[in-house]
């Protein structure tokens, strides 16, 4: 009697003790879904700031030209003097920092909303370079994971666990809930304001010129990220967008040329793709009061560049 006693009691603790998993199981679930939704509502509310301009970046705008990149995108190409001398509506699509994984997520998000009639992607050293925060930058993309399909195997390559982890609610918004609040406040909209993506730099560099030996320089080259630029390369073919690479100035005097950017020309090349390179562009190079830094033109510049890569559009296409 005793042993049955026993037995029924052991029984009853595991029943016990599988209720509370099932309980703190469902406890988690529903937190997580709640939190979550609060969240991705208050994410896409936003109306000015990084993060809304990736969501319009993906989700909103429908103009004639897009610029793409990084930084040297975002901060060197001015919309307003692309319509007013080609007479297309255009945004700046680009964003500080970002690899060319970003790049081709919204590429992806864009092609399946409209088709723009032309697309520029600036280039720049490295651009192929193997590094690991190129994947970890990507979580500014998770919040668009469950509603836009065509990111996902980009997204996916974050990590083996990624595809495990976005079932979470509130994991693509675990690094951005500083962002979210900031960005839902009236002080947000009177930082890094923009015009119409793009973000001026005023800074005048005033500094002697700088050698860069990239014989020296070797790295390791990321295969998705090569793959991906083909990828690119292709999808604005098929799509019959007329697509222009390019190389925006530096101010530096290079030795030898840039592993990616060799990469880069080539690929173009064989794709029969327009690729203007001003890397080595003497209004530049003879000009440090044109640049912010090293890398990046300063408004002034971007007046000058903008136009010049124009001039080179007009001269190329005779249809403006």
């Amino acid at each position: 009697m005793i042993e049955v006693y026993k037995k029924l009691s052991i029984k009853k603790g595991y029943q016990y003790l599988l209720l509370k998993i099932a309980a703190f199981l469902l406890l988690a679930f529903i937190t997580d879904f709640i939190s979550g939704s609060i969240l991705r509502s208050f994410y896409f509310k936003q109306t000015s700031g990084w993060e809304y301009r990736t969501k319009y970046s993906i989700d909103g705008t429908r103009a004639d030209v897009l610029i793409f990149g990084a930084s040297r995108a975002q901060q060197q190409y001015n919309p307003l003097y692309f319509e007013e001398r080609l007479h297309q509506s255009c945004y700046n699509v680009g964003r500080d920092g970002e690899p060319f994984f970003y790049y081709y997520a919204v590429l992806k998000a864009v092609l399946k909303r409209y088709t723009p009639k032309i697309i520029i992607l600036d280039i720049e050293n490295g651009v192929f370079k193997e590094s690991q925060d190129s994947y970890d930058r990507m979580s500014i993309l998770l919040p668009f994971y469950k509603s836009h399909p065509e990111m996902r195997s980009i997204i996916e390559l974050r990590s083996p666990f990624e595809k495990l982890k976005l079932q979470s609610q509130i994991y693509p918004f675990n690094s951005m809930l500083f962002k979210i609040a900031i960005g839902n406040t009236e002080m947000n909209k009177k930082r890094n304001q923009d015009i119409k993506g793009y973000v001026e730099l005023r800074r005048v560099l005033d500094e002697p010129i700088r050698t860069v030996d990239f014989l020296k320089n070797k790295y390791a080259i990321d295969s998705n990220k090569v793959n991906f630029y083909r990828s690119f390369i292709k999808d604005c073919k098929q799509a019959n967008v007329k697509l222009y690479i390019v190389c925006s100035p530096y101010f530096i005097h290079a030795v030898g040329t840039d592993i990616s950017m060799t990469i880069a020309k080539e690929i173009a090349g064989e794709n029969n793709i327009d690729f203007v390179d001003f890397a080595k562009d003497e209004i530049f190079l003879n000009n440090s009061k044109l640049f912010d830094d090293t890398v990046h033109i300063n408004v002034a510049g971007s007046k000058i560049f903008s136009n010049k890569l124009i001039d080179t559009m007009i001269l190329k296409n005779k249809i403006f």
